[in-house]
Protein backbone atom coordinates (compact mmCIF):
# COMPACT_ATOMS: atom_id res chain seq x y z
CA UNK A 1 0.00 0.00 0.00
CA UNK A 2 1.40 3.20 -0.39
CA UNK A 3 2.23 5.57 2.65
CA UNK A 4 -0.35 7.34 4.40
CA UNK A 5 -0.50 10.51 6.58
CA UNK A 6 -1.97 10.35 9.59
CA UNK A 7 -2.47 12.58 12.73
CA UNK A 8 1.03 13.16 14.63
CA UNK A 9 1.79 11.99 18.05
CA UNK A 10 5.10 11.97 20.25
CA UNK A 11 8.12 9.40 20.04
CA UNK A 12 8.59 6.00 17.98
CA UNK A 13 11.43 4.07 18.25
CA UNK A 14 15.18 3.57 17.55
CA UNK A 15 16.32 0.53 16.52
CA UNK A 16 19.99 -1.47 17.23
CA UNK A 17 21.62 -4.30 15.22
CA UNK A 18 21.91 -7.66 16.23
CA UNK A 19 23.76 -10.45 15.07
CA UNK A 20 22.34 -13.84 14.67
CA UNK A 21 24.90 -16.80 13.75
CA UNK A 22 26.93 -16.11 10.54
CA UNK A 23 27.43 -19.56 9.02
CA UNK A 24 24.73 -21.65 7.70
CA UNK A 25 26.00 -24.39 9.54
CA UNK A 26 25.66 -22.85 12.92
CA UNK A 27 22.06 -21.58 11.64
CA UNK A 28 21.40 -25.27 11.09
CA UNK A 29 22.37 -26.50 14.48
CA UNK A 30 20.24 -23.88 16.38
CA UNK A 31 17.07 -25.85 17.65
CA UNK A 32 13.71 -24.59 17.14
CA UNK A 33 13.48 -23.75 21.35
CA UNK A 34 16.66 -21.55 20.51
CA UNK A 35 14.67 -19.90 17.38
CA UNK A 36 11.46 -19.75 19.59
CA UNK A 37 13.33 -17.97 22.27
CA UNK A 38 14.66 -15.38 20.28
CA UNK A 39 11.84 -14.69 18.93
CA UNK A 40 9.90 -14.40 21.84
CA UNK A 41 12.57 -11.72 22.95
CA UNK A 42 12.49 -9.83 19.96
CA UNK A 43 8.01 -9.87 20.11
CA UNK A 44 8.71 -9.03 23.73
CA UNK A 45 10.02 -5.49 22.30
CA UNK A 46 7.63 -5.22 19.30
CA UNK A 47 4.69 -5.12 21.79
CA UNK A 48 6.29 -3.02 24.31
CA UNK A 49 7.83 -0.33 21.80
CA UNK A 50 5.47 -1.13 18.67
CA UNK A 51 1.93 -1.87 20.74
CA UNK A 52 1.85 -4.32 18.60
CA UNK A 53 -1.04 -6.66 18.89
CA UNK A 54 -1.82 -9.76 16.91
CA UNK A 55 -0.49 -13.59 15.96
CA UNK A 56 2.49 -14.76 15.12
CA UNK A 57 3.25 -18.24 13.29
CA UNK A 58 6.65 -19.11 11.86
CA UNK A 59 7.02 -22.80 11.03
CA UNK A 60 9.61 -25.06 9.67
CA UNK A 61 8.33 -28.38 7.00
CA UNK A 62 5.16 -27.34 7.77
CA UNK A 63 5.26 -27.56 11.59
CA UNK A 64 5.09 -24.30 13.64
CA UNK A 65 8.40 -23.49 15.79
CA UNK A 66 6.42 -20.86 17.28
CA UNK A 67 2.24 -19.99 17.20
CA UNK A 68 0.72 -17.58 19.37
CA UNK A 69 -0.89 -14.43 19.87
CA UNK A 70 -0.27 -10.90 21.73
CA UNK A 71 -2.18 -8.17 22.80
CA UNK A 72 -6.28 -8.22 22.73
CA UNK A 73 -8.52 -9.09 19.80
CA UNK A 74 -11.38 -7.14 21.61
CA UNK A 75 -10.25 -4.59 23.73
CA UNK A 76 -13.84 -3.82 25.26
CA UNK A 77 -14.46 -6.76 26.05
CA UNK A 78 -11.18 -8.44 26.72
CA UNK A 79 -10.13 -10.87 24.45
CA UNK A 80 -6.65 -11.86 23.89
CA UNK A 81 -5.25 -12.64 20.28
CA UNK A 82 -4.95 -16.29 19.93
CA UNK A 83 -3.56 -18.85 16.74
CA UNK A 84 -7.73 -19.16 16.37
CA UNK A 85 -8.16 -15.57 16.50
CA UNK A 86 -9.89 -14.14 12.84
CA UNK A 87 -8.43 -11.76 11.11
CA UNK A 88 -9.17 -9.59 8.12
CA UNK A 89 -5.92 -10.72 5.63
CA UNK A 90 -6.63 -7.48 3.42
CA UNK A 91 -4.39 -8.22 0.05
CA UNK A 92 -3.01 -11.52 1.04
CA UNK A 93 -6.51 -12.51 -0.63
CA UNK A 94 -5.04 -11.31 -4.28
CA UNK A 95 -3.27 -14.92 -4.00
CA UNK A 96 -6.37 -16.65 -3.65
CA UNK A 97 -7.88 -14.78 -6.56
CA UNK A 98 -4.52 -15.90 -8.32
CA UNK A 99 -4.94 -19.53 -7.78
CA UNK A 100 -8.25 -19.39 -8.54
CA UNK A 101 -7.44 -17.96 -12.31
CA UNK A 102 -4.86 -20.80 -12.68
CA UNK A 103 -7.84 -23.66 -11.59
CA UNK A 104 -9.95 -22.08 -14.06
CA UNK A 105 -6.74 -22.09 -16.74
CA UNK A 106 -5.97 -25.69 -15.70
CA UNK A 107 -9.90 -26.74 -16.20
CA UNK A 108 -9.83 -25.02 -19.79
CA UNK A 109 -12.02 -22.37 -19.18
CA UNK A 110 -9.64 -20.10 -19.94
CA UNK A 111 -5.52 -18.92 -20.62
CA UNK A 112 -3.86 -16.00 -19.07
CA UNK A 113 -2.58 -14.93 -21.86
CA UNK A 114 -6.38 -14.35 -22.93
CA UNK A 115 -7.60 -10.49 -23.55
CA UNK A 116 -9.80 -10.20 -20.59
CA UNK A 117 -12.22 -8.74 -22.52
CA UNK A 118 -13.13 -11.39 -24.38
CA UNK A 119 -14.74 -12.56 -20.85
CA UNK A 120 -16.39 -9.37 -19.86
CA UNK A 121 -18.74 -7.90 -22.08
CA UNK A 122 -18.87 -4.24 -23.13
CA UNK A 123 -15.30 -3.56 -22.36
CA UNK A 124 -14.09 0.08 -23.71
CA UNK A 125 -11.45 0.32 -26.47
CA UNK A 126 -8.88 0.53 -23.74
CA UNK A 127 -9.08 -2.38 -22.45
CA UNK A 128 -9.06 -4.78 -25.58
CA UNK A 129 -5.33 -5.33 -25.43
CA UNK A 130 -5.54 -6.03 -21.95
CA UNK A 131 -4.40 -10.07 -20.58
CA UNK A 132 -5.41 -11.74 -18.02
CA UNK A 133 -1.84 -11.71 -16.94
CA UNK A 134 -0.88 -8.35 -17.38
CA UNK A 135 -4.46 -8.06 -14.39
CA UNK A 136 -2.63 -11.02 -12.66
CA UNK A 137 1.06 -8.95 -12.58
CA UNK A 138 -0.81 -5.63 -12.20
CA UNK A 139 0.75 -4.43 -15.18
CA UNK A 140 -2.64 -3.72 -16.86
CA UNK A 141 -2.73 0.17 -16.76
CA UNK A 142 -6.41 -0.07 -15.58
CA UNK A 143 -7.08 2.55 -12.85
CA UNK A 144 -9.41 2.14 -10.02
CA UNK A 145 -12.44 4.18 -8.97
CA UNK A 146 -12.12 6.14 -5.69
CA UNK A 147 -14.47 6.92 -3.71
CA UNK A 148 -15.26 10.16 -5.16
CA UNK A 149 -15.67 9.04 -8.52
CA UNK A 150 -18.72 6.91 -7.00
CA UNK A 151 -19.77 9.89 -5.68
CA UNK A 152 -22.69 9.98 -2.84
CA UNK A 153 -22.35 6.05 -2.48
CA UNK A 154 -18.82 6.12 -1.08
CA UNK A 155 -18.02 4.51 2.12
CA UNK A 156 -21.25 2.35 1.76
CA UNK A 157 -20.80 -1.31 -0.22
CA UNK A 158 -21.20 -0.47 -3.77
CA UNK A 159 -22.96 -2.36 -6.44
CA UNK A 160 -20.09 -3.94 -8.75
CA UNK A 161 -22.00 -2.54 -12.21
CA UNK A 162 -21.45 0.95 -10.40
CA UNK A 163 -17.96 0.46 -9.94
CA UNK A 164 -17.37 -1.02 -13.59
CA UNK A 165 -19.14 1.71 -14.89
CA UNK A 166 -16.99 4.22 -13.26
CA UNK A 167 -13.98 2.81 -14.07
CA UNK A 168 -14.52 2.26 -17.82
CA UNK A 169 -14.54 5.83 -17.85
CA UNK A 170 -11.36 6.12 -16.74
CA UNK A 171 -8.00 6.14 -19.05
CA UNK A 172 -5.36 3.97 -18.67
CA UNK A 173 -2.56 4.61 -16.56
CA UNK A 174 0.17 3.16 -19.02
CA UNK A 175 0.31 1.39 -21.89
CA UNK A 176 -0.92 -2.32 -20.64
CA UNK A 177 2.79 -4.53 -19.96
CA UNK A 178 5.29 -2.00 -19.58
CA UNK A 179 5.01 -0.98 -15.73
CA UNK A 180 3.96 -2.06 -12.79
CA UNK A 181 1.44 -0.26 -10.52
CA UNK A 182 0.06 -1.48 -7.31
CA UNK A 183 -3.81 -1.10 -7.11
CA UNK A 184 -6.75 -3.17 -6.69
CA UNK A 185 -8.60 -3.03 -10.14
CA UNK A 186 -6.94 -5.60 -11.99
CA UNK A 187 -7.56 -8.04 -8.95
CA UNK A 188 -11.65 -6.16 -8.45
CA UNK A 189 -12.00 -7.57 -12.46
CA UNK A 190 -10.32 -11.40 -11.88
CA UNK A 191 -13.45 -11.64 -9.46
CA UNK A 192 -15.71 -10.66 -12.28
CA UNK A 193 -14.27 -13.21 -14.34
CA UNK A 194 -14.50 -16.50 -11.91
CA UNK A 195 -17.79 -15.34 -11.08
CA UNK A 196 -18.80 -15.39 -14.74
CA UNK A 197 -16.71 -18.81 -15.58
CA UNK A 198 -17.23 -20.55 -12.47
CA UNK A 199 -21.42 -19.62 -11.86
CA UNK A 200 -20.90 -18.65 -8.40
CA UNK A 201 -19.93 -16.22 -6.44
CA UNK A 202 -16.42 -15.55 -5.61
CA UNK A 203 -17.04 -16.50 -2.12
CA UNK A 204 -18.96 -19.65 -3.04
CA UNK A 205 -16.10 -20.67 -5.34
CA UNK A 206 -13.08 -20.12 -2.81
CA UNK A 207 -15.01 -21.96 -0.68
CA UNK A 208 -15.80 -24.90 -2.70
CA UNK A 209 -12.30 -25.04 -4.41
CA UNK A 210 -9.70 -24.32 -1.92
CA UNK A 211 -10.96 -23.53 1.69
CA UNK A 212 -12.83 -27.03 2.30
CA UNK A 213 -10.27 -29.22 0.34
CA UNK A 214 -7.94 -27.71 2.90
CA UNK A 215 -9.86 -27.71 5.87
CA UNK A 216 -9.36 -23.96 6.61
CA UNK A 217 -12.43 -23.87 8.61
CA UNK A 218 -12.04 -20.11 9.86
CA UNK A 219 -11.47 -18.81 6.57
CA UNK A 220 -13.75 -17.25 4.07
CA UNK A 221 -15.42 -14.40 1.69
CA UNK A 222 -16.23 -11.69 4.48
CA UNK A 223 -20.23 -10.82 4.73
CA UNK A 224 -20.64 -7.74 7.20
CA UNK A 225 -23.71 -9.17 8.27
CA UNK A 226 -22.51 -12.83 9.46
CA UNK A 227 -21.22 -13.72 12.97
CA UNK A 228 -17.68 -14.88 12.96
CA UNK A 229 -16.58 -16.27 15.72
CA UNK A 230 -13.35 -15.47 17.41
CA UNK A 231 -13.21 -12.70 14.80
CA UNK A 232 -11.14 -9.58 15.78
CA UNK A 233 -11.48 -6.00 15.90
CA UNK A 234 -9.31 -3.76 14.06
CA UNK A 235 -7.61 -0.92 16.16
CA UNK A 236 -5.46 2.04 16.17
CA UNK A 237 -2.26 3.33 18.18
CA UNK A 238 -0.17 6.32 16.97
CA UNK A 239 2.82 7.26 19.15
CA UNK A 240 2.26 8.21 22.33
CA UNK A 241 -1.59 8.11 22.33
CA UNK A 242 -4.30 6.08 23.44
CA UNK A 243 -5.65 3.33 21.44
CA UNK A 244 -8.98 3.83 19.40
CA UNK A 245 -11.10 2.06 17.52
CA UNK A 246 -11.08 2.05 13.81
CA UNK A 247 -14.76 2.77 11.81
CA UNK A 248 -15.49 -0.77 9.99
CA UNK A 249 -14.80 -0.17 6.44
CA UNK A 250 -16.44 -1.49 3.17
CA UNK A 251 -13.79 -0.13 1.11
CA UNK A 252 -14.00 0.44 -2.89
CA UNK A 253 -12.66 -2.70 -4.46
CA UNK A 254 -12.00 -5.37 -1.56
CA UNK A 255 -14.07 -8.38 -3.28
CA UNK A 256 -11.18 -10.47 -4.92
CA UNK A 257 -8.56 -7.76 -4.12
CA UNK A 258 -8.82 -7.74 -0.27
CA UNK A 259 -12.44 -9.56 1.35
CA UNK A 260 -10.95 -12.40 2.68
CA UNK A 261 -10.61 -13.12 6.73
CA UNK A 262 -8.33 -15.75 8.50
CA UNK A 263 -5.97 -17.22 10.66
CA UNK A 264 -2.82 -17.99 10.99
CA UNK A 265 -3.27 -21.60 11.35
CA UNK A 266 -5.35 -21.44 7.96
CA UNK A 267 -2.82 -19.82 6.35
CA UNK A 268 -0.40 -22.50 7.26
CA UNK A 269 -2.45 -24.77 5.53
CA UNK A 270 -2.96 -23.28 2.33
CA UNK A 271 1.00 -22.28 2.85
CA UNK A 272 1.54 -26.31 2.78
CA UNK A 273 -0.86 -27.10 0.20
CA UNK A 274 0.98 -24.77 -2.43
CA UNK A 275 4.51 -27.58 -1.63
CA UNK A 276 2.05 -30.41 -3.15
CA UNK A 277 -0.62 -30.60 -5.96
CA UNK A 278 -3.75 -31.15 -3.65
CA UNK A 279 -5.23 -27.57 -5.60
CA UNK A 280 -2.83 -26.81 -8.27
CA UNK A 281 -0.59 -29.06 -10.71
CA UNK A 282 3.08 -28.12 -9.72
CA UNK A 283 3.22 -26.51 -13.21
CA UNK A 284 0.64 -24.03 -12.37
CA UNK A 285 2.39 -23.09 -8.79
CA UNK A 286 5.46 -21.92 -10.21
CA UNK A 287 3.11 -19.76 -12.96
CA UNK A 288 1.59 -18.34 -10.52
CA UNK A 289 4.89 -17.40 -8.36
CA UNK A 290 7.15 -16.53 -11.45
CA UNK A 291 8.69 -13.29 -11.31
CA UNK A 292 6.29 -11.27 -14.13
CA UNK A 293 6.71 -7.32 -13.27
CA UNK A 294 9.83 -5.30 -11.66
CA UNK A 295 8.30 -3.38 -8.86
CA UNK A 296 11.70 -2.26 -7.78
CA UNK A 297 15.12 -3.36 -8.24
CA UNK A 298 15.62 -6.60 -6.69
CA UNK A 299 11.56 -6.99 -6.56
CA UNK A 300 8.81 -8.36 -8.72
CA UNK A 301 5.20 -8.72 -8.92
CA UNK A 302 4.38 -12.53 -9.92
CA UNK A 303 0.64 -13.39 -9.27
CA UNK A 304 -0.88 -12.70 -6.37
CA UNK A 305 2.26 -12.85 -4.34
CA UNK A 306 5.92 -10.48 -4.78
CA UNK A 307 9.09 -12.65 -4.71
CA UNK A 308 12.38 -10.69 -4.13
CA UNK A 309 15.89 -12.29 -2.69
CA UNK A 310 15.94 -11.84 0.85
CA UNK A 311 18.46 -13.36 3.11
CA UNK A 312 20.45 -14.79 0.78
CA UNK A 313 17.24 -16.58 -0.33
CA UNK A 314 14.07 -16.37 -2.45
CA UNK A 315 11.30 -14.78 -0.44
CA UNK A 316 7.77 -15.23 -2.26
CA UNK A 317 5.55 -13.07 0.01
CA UNK A 318 2.64 -10.55 0.16
CA UNK A 319 1.66 -7.84 2.51
CA UNK A 320 -1.60 -5.96 3.23
CA UNK A 321 -3.53 -3.27 4.78
CA UNK A 322 -6.74 -2.50 5.75
CA UNK A 323 -8.68 -0.96 8.37
CA UNK A 324 -6.69 -1.37 11.17
CA UNK A 325 -5.29 -4.72 10.36
CA UNK A 326 -1.62 -5.10 9.01
CA UNK A 327 -1.10 -8.71 7.45
CA UNK A 328 1.74 -10.53 5.64
CA UNK A 329 3.42 -13.72 4.62
CA UNK A 330 6.45 -15.44 3.70
CA UNK A 331 7.49 -17.88 2.42
CA UNK A 332 10.86 -19.38 1.25
CA UNK A 333 10.43 -22.32 -0.76
CA UNK A 334 13.42 -23.85 -0.60
CA UNK A 335 13.79 -24.24 2.79
CA UNK A 336 9.97 -24.82 3.52
CA UNK A 337 9.85 -22.03 5.39
CA UNK A 338 6.97 -20.14 6.69
CA UNK A 339 5.91 -16.73 8.39
CA UNK A 340 2.62 -15.35 9.36
CA UNK A 341 2.07 -12.42 10.94
CA UNK A 342 -0.98 -10.72 11.34
CA UNK A 343 -2.07 -7.66 12.95
CA UNK A 344 -5.18 -5.75 14.40
CA UNK A 345 -3.12 -2.91 15.29
CA UNK A 346 -3.08 -0.68 12.31
CA UNK A 347 0.07 1.18 13.66
CA UNK A 348 1.93 -1.86 13.08
CA UNK A 349 4.52 -3.16 11.15
CA UNK A 350 3.87 -6.80 9.88
CA UNK A 351 6.20 -6.88 6.84
CA UNK A 352 8.88 -5.86 9.18
CA UNK A 353 8.57 -7.97 12.13
CA UNK A 354 8.49 -11.25 9.19
CA UNK A 355 11.36 -10.23 8.34
CA UNK A 356 12.96 -9.97 11.79
CA UNK A 357 11.59 -13.41 12.28
CA UNK A 358 12.93 -14.44 9.21
CA UNK A 359 16.74 -13.48 10.30
CA UNK A 360 16.24 -15.15 13.42
CA UNK A 361 15.65 -18.52 11.95
CA UNK A 362 18.53 -17.79 9.46
CA UNK A 363 20.98 -15.78 11.01
CA UNK A 364 20.83 -12.68 9.88
CA UNK A 365 21.09 -9.54 11.43
CA UNK A 366 18.09 -7.75 12.60
CA UNK A 367 16.82 -4.85 14.63
CA UNK A 368 15.45 -4.93 17.84
CA UNK A 369 12.92 -1.55 18.36
CA UNK A 370 14.37 0.97 20.77
CA UNK A 371 11.91 4.38 21.31
CA UNK A 372 12.72 7.04 18.91
CA UNK A 373 14.68 10.35 20.35
CA UNK A 374 14.22 13.45 18.14
CA UNK A 375 17.04 16.21 18.61
CA UNK A 376 16.71 19.97 17.41
CA UNK A 377 18.28 21.63 14.23
CA UNK A 378 18.62 25.16 13.26
CA UNK A 379 16.33 25.96 10.43
CA UNK A 380 19.66 26.91 8.05
CA UNK A 381 20.13 22.91 8.01
CA UNK A 382 16.56 21.84 7.67
CA UNK A 383 16.21 24.31 4.27
CA UNK A 384 18.89 22.16 2.67
CA UNK A 385 16.44 19.41 2.38
CA UNK A 386 13.68 21.36 1.14
CA UNK A 387 12.53 20.47 -2.82
CA UNK A 388 10.84 18.27 -4.55
CA UNK A 389 12.07 14.49 -4.94
CA UNK A 390 10.78 12.03 -7.56
CA UNK A 391 11.10 8.22 -7.58
CA UNK A 392 10.97 5.59 -9.62
CA UNK A 393 9.52 2.26 -7.85
CA UNK A 394 6.09 2.82 -7.21
CA UNK A 395 6.44 6.50 -9.35
CA UNK A 396 5.65 9.24 -7.38
CA UNK A 397 6.97 12.59 -5.83
CA UNK A 398 8.04 13.63 -1.94
CA UNK A 399 7.53 17.37 -1.52
CA UNK A 400 9.80 18.55 1.26
CA UNK A 401 8.97 21.89 3.19
CA UNK A 402 10.12 24.14 5.72
CA UNK A 403 7.51 25.74 8.16
CA UNK A 404 8.28 27.86 11.26
CA UNK A 405 11.63 26.19 12.06
CA UNK A 406 9.25 22.11 11.15
CA UNK A 407 10.55 20.16 7.83
CA UNK A 408 7.17 18.51 6.44
CA UNK A 409 6.92 15.76 3.63
CA UNK A 410 3.71 15.30 1.23
CA UNK A 411 3.65 12.87 -0.96
CA UNK A 412 1.92 13.34 -4.04
CA UNK A 413 -1.28 14.34 -3.34
CA UNK A 414 -1.38 13.32 0.40
CA UNK A 415 -1.73 15.34 3.55
CA UNK A 416 1.79 16.73 4.92
CA UNK A 417 3.45 14.56 7.82
CA UNK A 418 5.78 16.59 9.98
CA UNK A 419 9.04 14.99 10.23
CA UNK A 420 11.31 14.86 12.89
CA UNK A 421 15.21 14.36 13.02
CA UNK A 422 17.13 11.59 15.01
CA UNK A 423 20.71 13.27 13.38
CA UNK A 424 21.43 15.92 10.91
CA UNK A 425 20.60 13.67 7.66
CA UNK A 426 17.74 10.87 9.12
CA UNK A 427 14.73 12.05 10.55
CA UNK A 428 11.50 10.14 11.16
CA UNK A 429 7.73 10.51 11.16
CA UNK A 430 5.46 9.85 14.28
CA UNK A 431 2.50 8.62 12.38
CA UNK A 432 4.07 5.78 10.37
CA UNK A 433 7.31 3.77 10.83
CA UNK A 434 8.76 5.31 8.20
CA UNK A 435 12.45 6.99 8.07
CA UNK A 436 14.09 9.35 5.90
CA UNK A 437 18.14 9.24 5.15
CA UNK A 438 19.14 12.53 2.80
CA UNK A 439 21.58 12.15 0.80
CA UNK A 440 24.41 14.43 -0.13
CA UNK A 441 27.50 14.95 -2.19
CA UNK A 442 31.06 15.71 -1.54
CA UNK A 443 30.33 19.05 -0.92
CA UNK A 444 27.16 18.82 0.77
CA UNK A 445 24.56 19.26 -1.61
CA UNK A 446 21.77 17.58 -1.20
CA UNK A 447 21.24 14.82 -4.15
CA UNK A 448 18.13 12.67 -3.24
CA UNK A 449 16.19 10.68 0.01
CA UNK A 450 16.07 6.99 0.89
CA UNK A 451 12.32 6.90 2.58
CA UNK A 452 12.91 3.18 4.45
CA UNK A 453 8.76 2.37 4.97
CA UNK A 454 8.94 -0.53 7.60
CA UNK A 455 5.60 -1.99 7.33
CA UNK A 456 6.89 -3.17 3.68
CA UNK A 457 3.69 -3.96 2.30
CA UNK A 458 4.60 -2.70 -0.89
CA UNK A 459 8.20 -1.44 -1.08
CA UNK A 460 10.93 -1.55 1.39
CA UNK A 461 13.04 1.45 0.31
CA UNK A 462 12.59 4.13 -2.31
CA UNK A 463 15.72 6.47 -3.28
CA UNK A 464 14.00 9.39 -4.40
CA UNK A 465 16.10 11.79 -6.89
CA UNK A 466 15.94 15.60 -5.82
CA UNK A 467 14.72 17.71 -9.30
CA UNK A 468 14.64 21.09 -7.46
Amino acid sequence: MPIKSKVLAPALMIVCVFSGPSALAQRAARSDRQIALDIEAYMKSAVEVERFMGAILVARDGKPIISRGYGLANIELDVPNTPKTVFRIASLTKQFTAASIMMLQERGRLNVSDPFCQYLPDCPAAWQPVTISQLLSMSSGIPGATASDLGAVRGLPVPWDQWLEATRKKPLEFAPGTEFRYANSGYTLLGFIIERLSGKSYGDFLQENIFNPLGMTQTGYENPLRIIKHRATGYRQLPGAPITNVPYAELVGLYAAGGIYSTTEDLLRWDQALYGEKLLSRKSIEEMIAPRTAMRPGKSYAYGFWTATKHRRQEVAHGGNLAGFITYIARYPADHVTVIVLSNNGRGSSGKISGVLSSIIFGTPYEVPRERQAISLDSSVLSRYTGEYRYPHPQGTFFITLENGKLFSRRNNEAKTEMFPESETKFFLKSEDIQFTFLRDANAVTTGVTVDQGDGTVFEVLDGQKVN
